[in-house]
């Protein structure tokens, strides 16, 4: 049994959940995003600008991968 590598990034009410195992990061929810919440760091997304999170959900169902699993827009 593989446990997956499932990353919480949150702050105040604001959060996103990306699965590490899944992420290629491919950049989409990067490029789509209008506040700068997502990077490519070592070959992963990774969300360290969660507050600047304003609930838009255009990173929702970007990933082709459907890495992000849980986001507070939703």
């Amino acid at each position: 049994m593989t446990v997956a590598t499932i990353k919480k990034w949150d702050e105040d009410d604001l959060w996103v959940t990306i699965d590490l195992d899944l992420c290629k990061a491919q950049g989409e929810c990067v490029d789509v995003c209008p506040e700068e919440v997502y990077q490519i760091v070592n070959g992963k997304v990774i969300a360290d600008n969660i507050a600047a999170c304003t609930e838009c959900a255009a990173c929702d169902g970007v990933c082709p991968t459907e890495a992000i699993l849980d986001h507070c827009s939703w």
